[in-house]
């Protein structure tokens, strides 16, 4: 997977209305700044209405561990999907070159070791219910481009962030 975030994408924040993408950069690392000490994690999940054709929702979290989180999200355009593993596998690889991207550029700006490890990439689908067979396949998809998956009931990013604004 190649794909990159177009610089055009819109980012939405319920503090700082509509961003581009280098504006969601600026904003991640003024608030990474106004605490360093403390620990930082980033959490990205994608949730889509149940239904053959809907939008993909990728929301961003950056959690101050113990002291507040701020996040975004974006919106694609309605797409078709085939099948329930299609909308799941396009949800995940929306999140992971999302995460690819904030990996980079904050790795740029901030060091390497600043707080990727342990990072996660969240997933909608669990043990209970028509996804359970995806989870294998999906959690070791997220594990390859080196972040944590994390599934239901856990999976607060997809779940509850982005499913809020779908």
């Amino acid at each position: 997977m190649k794909e990159t975030v177009k610089e055009d994408i819109v980012f939405s924040s319920e503090t700082h209305g509509a961003l581009a993408l280098e504006r969601v950069i600026e904003e991640t690392l003024a608030f990474v700044r106004r605490e360093p000490e403390r620990f930082y994690k980033i959490i990205i999940g994608t949730d889509s209405r149940a239904s053959d054709e809907a939008s993909l929702v990728t929301a961003l979290t950056i959690w101050r561990v113990g002291n507040g989180a701020i996040h975004f999200w974006t919106r694609t355009e309605i797409k078709k999907f085939g099948s329930l593993r299609d909308r799941i596998w396009a949800e995940a690889i929306r999140s992971i070159t999302l995460a690819q991207e904030m990996r980079g550029r904050l790795q740029s700006a901030l060091g390497d070791e600043f707080f990727w490890e342990g990072n996660e990439v969240h997933v909608d689908i669990g043990e209970n219910g028509p996804t359970k067979d995806l989870i294998d396949s999906v959690a070791g998809m997220i594990r390859g481009y080196n972040f944590t998956p994390v599934i239901k009931p856990y999976s607060f990013g997809a779940s509850i962030v982005a499913d809020r604004h779908t």
